[in-house]
């Protein structure tokens, strides 16, 4: 297949996954998840805590990278906003879809079809929060890095620029979500300082391995698309 043809697939591919990871993570935000390690950690001890879209929306971020690393900073932003765009997209489809009157032979009541759905008002507006924020600041990190070392060291850019959009991110979300936003909106628990601080280092620990564990993968996927070299635009643009 030529370049030109493997790079089309590729972005659509990338983008597809992108939305995917982005959706999926915001319909399982609102579940916690628990989960034992061999050693422990400050705050959350050897039990990791973390929401259910963690791993999803760790995803995103390797979407990104490789997308960054294919097509360039301003491709990387429209990325960025289009996702945003799908989110809300996505949300207002899925309440319209409960708010439409349900048939009574239905085997999903409409409760259990809310509760697994529509996420809370301060789920969504953490999440959403954390998504611009976290985001742009990846591609810019990103492209930052790779200017600085000329283009060399994609492992450095995409552990750097992940790293530190995923603590913006989870920092961010975690407290919008779970300390913030229910105080100022007056929905879900109050989490204190305790359980902040062990759900941020549990989702956080949990991304830092990802961004690690994906770096060959970004590697991968540069060389399936690009021959092993990234296209001029990503060191232009």
């Amino acid at each position: 297949m030529p370049s030109s043809d493997r790079l089309a697939a590729g972005q659509v591919a990338l983008v597809g996954l992108f939305v995917t990871a982005l959706v999926t993570a915001q319909l399982t935000a609102s579940k916690l998840l628990v989960f034992q390690i061999p050693f422990g950690l400050p705050f959350t001890g050897s039990s990791l805590v973390l929401p259910g879209a963690a791993l999803a929306y760790a995803l995103t971020f390797f979407a990104s990278d490789c997308y960054s690393e294919l097509y360039g900073r301003r491709a990387a932003r429209t990325l960025v906003n289009v996702g945003f765009a799908m989110t809300l997209v996505m949300l207002a489809l899925v309440y319209t879809t409960i708010e439409a009157p349900i048939a009574p032979f239905s085997e999903v009541g409409q409760d259990a079809f809310s509760r697994v759905l529509w996420s809370s008002a301060n789920i969504v507006a953490g999440s959403l929060l954390a998504y611009v924020v976290s985001q742009h600041w990846d591609v810019i990190a990103f492209h930052a890095i790779r200017e600085r070392t000329g283009g060399a060291y994609l492992w450095l850019r995409n552990v750097g620029s992940t790293a530190s959009s995923q603590a913006v991110d989870t920092v961010i979300f975690v407290t919008v979500a779970f300390a913030v936003a229910p105080s100022v909106l007056g929905v879900g628990p109050v989490y204190g300082t305790e359980q902040i601080l062990s759900l941020i280092v549990g989702q956080y620990a949990l991304k830092l391995a990802i961004a690690v564990l994906d770096t060959p993968f970004v590697y991968a996927v540069r060389r399936a698309l690009a021959g092993g070299d990234a296209p001029a635009v990503a060191a232009t643009d």
